[in-house]
Protein backbone atom coordinates (compact mmCIF):
# COMPACT_ATOMS: atom_id res chain seq x y z
CA UNK A 1 0.00 0.00 0.00
CA UNK A 2 1.42 3.65 -0.63
CA UNK A 3 1.81 5.43 2.14
CA UNK A 4 1.49 8.85 0.78
CA UNK A 5 -1.33 11.14 2.31
CA UNK A 6 -5.22 10.81 0.26
CA UNK A 7 -6.07 14.24 -0.22
CA UNK A 8 -9.88 14.71 -1.25
CA UNK A 9 -11.42 17.75 -3.14
CA UNK A 10 -13.82 19.23 -4.62
CA UNK A 11 -16.57 21.99 -4.85
CA UNK A 12 -19.39 22.57 -2.15
CA UNK A 13 -21.86 19.74 -1.59
CA UNK A 14 -20.59 16.64 -3.69
CA UNK A 15 -20.16 14.55 -0.45
CA UNK A 16 -16.36 14.72 0.18
CA UNK A 17 -16.21 14.04 4.05
CA UNK A 18 -19.00 11.45 3.83
CA UNK A 19 -16.45 9.52 1.00
CA UNK A 20 -12.95 10.76 3.15
CA UNK A 21 -14.63 9.35 6.84
CA UNK A 22 -15.24 5.63 5.20
CA UNK A 23 -12.05 6.00 3.58
CA UNK A 24 -10.72 6.18 7.18
CA UNK A 25 -12.38 3.52 8.16
CA UNK A 26 -11.28 1.00 5.61
CA UNK A 27 -7.47 2.83 5.96
CA UNK A 28 -6.96 3.34 9.95
CA UNK A 29 -7.46 6.89 8.23
CA UNK A 30 -8.10 10.62 10.43
CA UNK A 31 -9.57 13.27 8.50
CA UNK A 32 -7.59 17.11 8.17
CA UNK A 33 -10.01 19.16 7.27
CA UNK A 34 -8.88 21.90 4.25
CA UNK A 35 -11.56 24.33 5.06
CA UNK A 36 -11.16 27.81 5.82
CA UNK A 37 -14.22 28.68 7.87
CA UNK A 38 -14.23 25.06 9.86
CA UNK A 39 -11.59 25.84 11.80
CA UNK A 40 -13.74 28.35 13.64
CA UNK A 41 -16.14 27.07 16.69
CA UNK A 42 -19.60 27.74 17.14
CA UNK A 43 -19.89 28.39 13.68
CA UNK A 44 -21.24 24.68 12.65
CA UNK A 45 -23.99 25.02 10.37
CA UNK A 46 -23.03 27.68 8.17
CA UNK A 47 -19.90 25.98 7.63
CA UNK A 48 -21.80 22.73 7.16
CA UNK A 49 -19.11 20.59 9.66
CA UNK A 50 -21.94 17.84 9.29
CA UNK A 51 -19.73 16.20 12.21
CA UNK A 52 -22.50 13.06 11.64
CA UNK A 53 -20.66 12.34 8.83
CA UNK A 54 -17.47 11.44 11.26
CA UNK A 55 -19.79 8.55 12.91
CA UNK A 56 -19.86 5.13 11.19
CA UNK A 57 -20.85 2.15 12.72
CA UNK A 58 -21.19 3.44 15.71
CA UNK A 59 -17.29 4.98 15.89
CA UNK A 60 -16.10 8.11 15.69
CA UNK A 61 -13.69 8.69 12.88
CA UNK A 62 -10.78 11.33 14.49
CA UNK A 63 -10.51 14.59 12.76
CA UNK A 64 -7.98 17.46 13.02
CA UNK A 65 -8.32 21.25 12.31
CA UNK A 66 -11.84 22.10 13.09
CA UNK A 67 -12.95 23.90 16.44
CA UNK A 68 -9.25 24.98 16.78
CA UNK A 69 -9.99 29.15 16.24
CA UNK A 70 -12.37 31.18 18.47
CA UNK A 71 -14.92 33.33 16.05
CA UNK A 72 -13.85 36.69 15.09
CA UNK A 73 -10.42 35.60 15.24
CA UNK A 74 -7.61 35.76 12.42
CA UNK A 75 -6.63 32.70 10.87
CA UNK A 76 -5.26 32.57 7.64
CA UNK A 77 -3.92 29.71 5.05
CA UNK A 78 -0.30 30.02 6.61
CA UNK A 79 -1.76 29.34 9.86
CA UNK A 80 -3.67 26.24 8.47
CA UNK A 81 -0.49 24.88 6.50
CA UNK A 82 1.88 24.62 9.51
CA UNK A 83 -1.07 23.11 11.60
CA UNK A 84 -1.51 20.78 8.89
CA UNK A 85 2.34 19.49 8.85
CA UNK A 86 1.93 18.92 12.47
CA UNK A 87 -1.28 16.99 12.46
CA UNK A 88 -0.33 14.17 9.43
CA UNK A 89 3.43 13.86 11.43
CA UNK A 90 1.48 13.27 14.62
CA UNK A 91 -1.17 10.66 12.46
CA UNK A 92 1.59 9.27 10.74
CA UNK A 93 3.78 8.99 13.63
CA UNK A 94 1.06 7.01 15.27
CA UNK A 95 1.06 4.23 12.54
CA UNK A 96 -2.34 5.90 10.67
CA UNK A 97 -2.88 7.04 7.80
CA UNK A 98 -3.66 11.11 7.19
CA UNK A 99 -6.66 12.21 4.95
CA UNK A 100 -6.67 15.14 3.73
CA UNK A 101 -10.85 16.70 2.82
CA UNK A 102 -11.93 20.04 1.79
CA UNK A 103 -12.79 22.64 -1.13
CA UNK A 104 -10.31 25.00 0.15
CA UNK A 105 -8.01 25.09 -3.04
CA UNK A 106 -5.39 27.81 -1.69
CA UNK A 107 -5.15 25.99 1.19
CA UNK A 108 -4.70 21.88 -0.53
CA UNK A 109 -2.36 23.45 -3.05
CA UNK A 110 -0.14 25.80 -0.31
CA UNK A 111 -0.37 22.35 1.82
CA UNK A 112 0.94 20.11 -1.15
CA UNK A 113 3.03 22.00 -3.19
CA UNK A 114 4.42 23.75 -0.22
CA UNK A 115 4.39 27.56 -0.06
CA UNK A 116 6.58 29.25 2.36
CA UNK A 117 4.07 31.62 3.78
CA UNK A 118 5.90 32.85 6.76
CA UNK A 119 6.75 36.46 6.49
CA UNK A 120 10.43 37.30 6.56
CA UNK A 121 11.54 40.46 7.85
CA UNK A 122 13.40 43.06 6.22
CA UNK A 123 16.91 42.42 6.29
CA UNK A 124 19.09 44.91 5.50
CA UNK A 125 22.44 43.87 6.86
CA UNK A 126 22.30 40.67 5.11
CA UNK A 127 21.00 42.80 2.04
CA UNK A 128 24.11 45.43 2.12
CA UNK A 129 26.19 42.15 2.00
CA UNK A 130 24.92 40.34 -0.74
CA UNK A 131 25.06 43.24 -2.74
CA UNK A 132 28.50 42.93 -2.96
CA UNK A 133 28.70 39.91 -4.83
CA UNK A 134 28.17 39.33 -8.39
CA UNK A 135 24.99 37.58 -10.02
CA UNK A 136 27.25 34.64 -10.76
CA UNK A 137 28.42 34.42 -7.33
CA UNK A 138 24.96 35.45 -5.93
CA UNK A 139 23.67 32.36 -8.46
CA UNK A 140 26.05 30.00 -6.74
CA UNK A 141 25.00 30.44 -3.71
CA UNK A 142 21.48 30.03 -4.28
CA UNK A 143 22.14 26.70 -5.98
CA UNK A 144 24.17 25.93 -2.97
CA UNK A 145 20.48 26.13 -0.76
CA UNK A 146 17.75 24.66 -3.20
CA UNK A 147 17.99 23.25 -7.29
CA UNK A 148 17.44 26.04 -9.71
CA UNK A 149 14.95 24.07 -11.96
CA UNK A 150 14.19 27.48 -13.53
CA UNK A 151 15.47 30.65 -14.41
CA UNK A 152 12.71 32.58 -12.53
CA UNK A 153 14.97 33.44 -9.82
CA UNK A 154 18.00 34.24 -11.17
CA UNK A 155 17.09 36.36 -14.25
CA UNK A 156 16.89 39.69 -12.73
CA UNK A 157 19.30 40.84 -9.77
CA UNK A 158 16.24 41.58 -7.26
CA UNK A 159 14.69 38.50 -7.66
CA UNK A 160 18.14 36.94 -7.44
CA UNK A 161 18.76 38.90 -4.46
CA UNK A 162 14.84 38.02 -2.78
CA UNK A 163 15.26 34.32 -3.34
CA UNK A 164 18.38 34.66 -1.44
CA UNK A 165 17.06 36.10 1.31
CA UNK A 166 14.47 33.75 1.46
CA UNK A 167 16.86 31.22 1.42
CA UNK A 168 19.26 32.62 4.05
CA UNK A 169 15.94 33.03 6.32
CA UNK A 170 14.62 30.13 6.20
CA UNK A 171 18.12 28.11 6.64
CA UNK A 172 18.37 29.68 9.96
CA UNK A 173 14.57 29.05 10.90
CA UNK A 174 14.12 25.39 9.61
CA UNK A 175 11.31 25.03 11.68
CA UNK A 176 9.37 27.22 9.27
CA UNK A 177 10.51 25.35 6.50
CA UNK A 178 7.82 23.59 4.88
CA UNK A 179 7.53 20.77 1.81
CA UNK A 180 5.81 19.47 -0.49
CA UNK A 181 3.57 17.05 0.69
CA UNK A 182 3.17 13.80 -1.96
CA UNK A 183 -0.65 12.73 -2.02
CA UNK A 184 -3.09 10.61 -3.96
CA UNK A 185 -5.84 13.18 -5.16
CA UNK A 186 -9.16 12.07 -5.56
CA UNK A 187 -11.39 14.66 -6.77
CA UNK A 188 -15.70 14.66 -6.56
CA UNK A 189 -17.25 16.50 -9.32
CA UNK A 190 -20.93 16.64 -11.19
CA UNK A 191 -23.51 17.84 -13.41
CA UNK A 192 -23.96 21.13 -12.89
CA UNK A 193 -27.37 21.32 -12.80
CA UNK A 194 -27.23 18.49 -9.98
CA UNK A 195 -24.61 20.24 -7.71
CA UNK A 196 -27.01 23.32 -7.97
CA UNK A 197 -30.24 21.55 -7.00
CA UNK A 198 -28.09 19.61 -4.01
CA UNK A 199 -26.66 23.85 -3.04
CA UNK A 200 -30.26 25.23 -3.15
CA UNK A 201 -31.77 22.08 -1.13
CA UNK A 202 -28.78 22.39 1.21
CA UNK A 203 -29.27 25.67 2.31
CA UNK A 204 -33.00 25.73 2.78
CA UNK A 205 -32.15 22.83 5.02
CA UNK A 206 -29.40 24.82 6.83
CA UNK A 207 -31.75 27.51 7.44
CA UNK A 208 -34.34 25.17 8.65
CA UNK A 209 -32.09 23.99 11.22
CA UNK A 210 -31.08 27.24 12.67
CA UNK A 211 -28.32 29.39 10.50
CA UNK A 212 -29.37 32.79 11.14
CA UNK A 213 -30.14 31.61 15.03
CA UNK A 214 -26.26 30.64 14.86
CA UNK A 215 -25.19 33.88 13.49
CA UNK A 216 -27.39 36.09 15.71
CA UNK A 217 -25.93 34.48 18.98
CA UNK A 218 -22.35 34.83 17.37
CA UNK A 219 -23.42 38.66 17.54
CA UNK A 220 -24.87 38.65 20.83
CA UNK A 221 -21.32 37.19 22.14
CA UNK A 222 -19.84 40.12 20.73
CA UNK A 223 -17.88 38.13 17.63
CA UNK A 224 -17.19 41.54 15.42
CA UNK A 225 -19.77 41.74 12.64
CA UNK A 226 -17.53 43.46 10.35
CA UNK A 227 -14.96 40.13 10.74
CA UNK A 228 -18.80 37.92 9.91
CA UNK A 229 -19.28 39.54 6.92
CA UNK A 230 -15.19 39.01 5.45
CA UNK A 231 -15.96 35.21 5.98
CA UNK A 232 -18.30 35.76 3.47
CA UNK A 233 -21.21 33.31 2.25
CA UNK A 234 -23.36 32.16 5.24
CA UNK A 235 -22.43 34.53 7.46
CA UNK A 236 -22.24 37.29 4.66
CA UNK A 237 -25.82 37.26 4.23
CA UNK A 238 -27.10 36.73 7.33
CA UNK A 239 -25.01 39.36 9.06
CA UNK A 240 -26.71 41.72 6.56
CA UNK A 241 -29.99 40.24 7.19
CA UNK A 242 -29.83 40.43 10.80
CA UNK A 243 -28.72 44.30 10.07
CA UNK A 244 -31.54 44.75 8.60
CA UNK A 245 -30.19 45.48 5.08
CA UNK A 246 -31.84 42.47 3.03
CA UNK A 247 -35.26 41.40 3.61
CA UNK A 248 -35.56 37.45 4.15
CA UNK A 249 -36.36 36.60 0.67
CA UNK A 250 -33.39 38.64 -0.62
CA UNK A 251 -31.31 36.79 1.86
CA UNK A 252 -32.07 33.47 0.78
CA UNK A 253 -31.99 34.77 -3.36
CA UNK A 254 -28.69 36.57 -3.08
CA UNK A 255 -26.62 33.51 -0.37
CA UNK A 256 -28.21 31.17 -3.11
CA UNK A 257 -26.23 32.98 -5.65
CA UNK A 258 -23.34 33.47 -4.38
CA UNK A 259 -22.67 29.82 -3.00
CA UNK A 260 -23.16 28.62 -6.74
CA UNK A 261 -20.60 31.04 -7.67
CA UNK A 262 -18.67 29.77 -4.82
CA UNK A 263 -18.64 26.61 -6.34
CA UNK A 264 -17.32 27.66 -9.82
CA UNK A 265 -14.63 29.47 -8.47
CA UNK A 266 -13.78 26.04 -6.47
CA UNK A 267 -13.38 24.70 -10.04
CA UNK A 268 -11.58 27.09 -11.50
CA UNK A 269 -9.01 26.34 -8.74
CA UNK A 270 -9.04 22.85 -8.91
CA UNK A 271 -8.58 23.05 -12.72
CA UNK A 272 -5.88 25.22 -12.35
CA UNK A 273 -4.31 22.64 -10.11
CA UNK A 274 -4.53 20.52 -12.97
CA UNK A 275 -2.82 22.70 -15.76
CA UNK A 276 0.06 23.50 -12.79
CA UNK A 277 0.94 19.48 -12.78
CA UNK A 278 -1.11 17.88 -9.81
CA UNK A 279 -2.90 14.64 -11.21
CA UNK A 280 -6.45 14.72 -9.74
CA UNK A 281 -8.88 11.91 -10.77
CA UNK A 282 -11.85 12.94 -10.90
CA UNK A 283 -14.87 11.02 -9.73
CA UNK A 284 -18.78 11.93 -10.92
CA UNK A 285 -20.78 12.01 -7.76
CA UNK A 286 -23.72 10.54 -9.53
CA UNK A 287 -21.78 6.96 -9.13
CA UNK A 288 -22.98 4.86 -6.22
CA UNK A 289 -20.98 5.17 -3.26
CA UNK A 290 -19.88 1.89 -2.50
CA UNK A 291 -18.35 2.35 -5.86
CA UNK A 292 -16.90 5.27 -5.09
CA UNK A 293 -15.17 4.08 -2.50
CA UNK A 294 -14.15 0.91 -4.27
CA UNK A 295 -12.15 2.83 -6.95
CA UNK A 296 -10.40 4.51 -4.80
CA UNK A 297 -9.60 1.51 -2.86
CA UNK A 298 -8.29 0.41 -5.65
CA UNK A 299 -6.36 3.37 -6.92
CA UNK A 300 -4.98 3.34 -2.96
CA UNK A 301 -3.88 0.17 -2.61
Amino acid sequence: MSETVITILGPTATGKTKLATALAQKLNGEIISADSRQVYRQMDIGTGKDIEDYFIDGQMIPYHLIDIAEPGEEYNVSKWQQAAHKAIADIEGRGRRAIVCGGSGMYIEALLKGYRLSPVPPQPELRTELETHTDEELTRLLASFRPLHNHTDTCERPRLLHALELEIYYNKHPELKTKPVESIIFGLKGDRDLIRRKITDRLKQRLQNGLIEEVEKLIAENVNQTQLLKYGLEYKFVTLYLQGKLTKEELFEKLNIAIHQFSKRQMTWFRKMERDGFVIDWIDISVPFEDKISYCMEKIL
